[in-house]
């Protein structure tokens, strides 16, 4: 990535922690602009800690799935050659139906449908002419658990704005990666206090012989922001998680 990324302004919604502080560090190492946007500043301040507070490292608080703070933030960042989108509020989302709240749900589509649609819809004005925008979608669109109904049909939907907008911001690339099993802070509201062995039983099963951790997947967005022939794809990075 290091040739496309020198000299670029790289905006990460949900670049505090996990895949989008991995993507973060790769992109400054390799010489661009980045600003990482999150909700919490405490998480921000120690995203920026966490990334030795590099020169050209900016932090925003705002939150994308509200109309007024996605546009101000475009105001504030100006000209973009990418944006990436890694955030998810899953929180309470990973129940069964008798026990799913539905604000819990709505949250989900929140982070996961209107806040990208809101970043594509003020972002893409801000962008140059060989921008990109990336989303996260995941393997439950494809490998549902029982208790994961709301995750799965918003990763699916968000997979399918992904190639309307391909269509409709033409020539703007728009792709997404779909991540399996990712050892992340996010697995603190899936599993709870199983986490390790969670993660640890499905590493048995996976065709690589482990879960994910956050570089993979930074590698994968470094290659849809990079590749100037790749549009309306979703690229899975899953250890093979589809096949078992």
């Amino acid at each position: 990535m290091a040739k496309e990324i020198v000299n670029t302004k790289v905006l990460i919604a949900g670049g505090g922690s996990g895949m989008g502080l991995a993507l973060a560090k790769r992109c400054l190492d390799a010489g661009a602009n980045v600003s990482i946007v999150g909700r919490n500043e405490d998480k921000l301040k120690r995203a920026r800690e966490a990334l030795q507070n590099h020169a050209t490292l900016h932090t925003i608080t705002a939150d994308i799935t509200q109309e007024d703070h996605v546009a101000d933030l475009f105001r504030q960042v100006g000209r973009l050659d990418h944006i990436v989108s890694t955030a998810a509020e899953i929180e309470g989302a990973y129940q069964l139906l008798p026990s799913l709240e539905l604000k819990a749900a709505q949250r989900v589509v929140e982070s996961k449908i209107y806040g990208p649609l809101l970043l594509a819809k003020y972002g893409a004005p801000m962008l140059s002419a060989k921008g990109s925008i990336t989303f996260t979608s995941g393997i439950a669109a494809y490998r549902p658990s029982e208790r994961g109904s709301v995750v799965a049909a918003v990763n699916a939907a968000l997979e399918g704005l992904v190639r309307a907008l391909a269509v409709e911001l033409a020539p703007l690339r728009i792709n997404a990666v779909s991540p399996g099993w990712v050892d992340t802070p996010i697995w603190t509201f899936v599993a709870g206090d199983k986490k390790d062995e969670t993660l640890g039983a499905m590493a048995k099963r996976l065709p690589v012989g482990r879960v994910g951790q956050p570089d993979d997947i930074a590698d994968a967005i470094s290659f849809l922001m990079g590749n100037a022939f790749t549009t309306g794809t979703i690229l899975h990075v899953e250890g093979g998680h589809r096949l078992i």
